[in-house]
């Protein structure tokens, strides 16, 4: 740990590398896209993905803890929904990551490293 930066925010790099990281995981990426259907209740999301309670709540702990999902609850009932404003800045870095690729290989005469 770096001396004096105990309570820092995480930097902005660091919380798209958390994000990132959650959704790469077979089990996660799956949550995402039945979220992306609209909110979901946990006992929905056991069914569909044949999935034991505490194996999906950890994975719903990381996708939480990344911003990627929010829940609410209603009575007994946990209801989870994807946090659009996250999934838009996972998708503008990816997005300004191709362009800068594309205009880097323009004009290569071939896809080799050191032609």
């Amino acid at each position: 740990m770096i001396v004096g930066m105990k309570n820092s925010p995480p930097s902005s790099d660091a919380i798209l590398l958390q994000r990132f990281q959650a959704v790469a995981e077979e089990t996660r990426l799956s949550i995402v896209r039945l979220l992306s259907a609209g909110e979901r209740c946990v006992c929905e999301l056991q069914v569909d993905l044949d999935a034991a309670q505490s194996r999906l709540s950890f994975h719903l702990k990381k996708l939480k803890d990344a911003g990627v999902v929010e829940d609410r609850r209603d009575g007994r009932w946990v209801y989870y929904r994807l946090v659009p404003e996250a999934l838009e800045e996972m998708r503008s870095v990816l997005g300004e990551l191709g362009s800068v690729c594309e205009e880097a290989w323009r004009g290569r005469p071939d896809s080799r490293c050191c032609g």
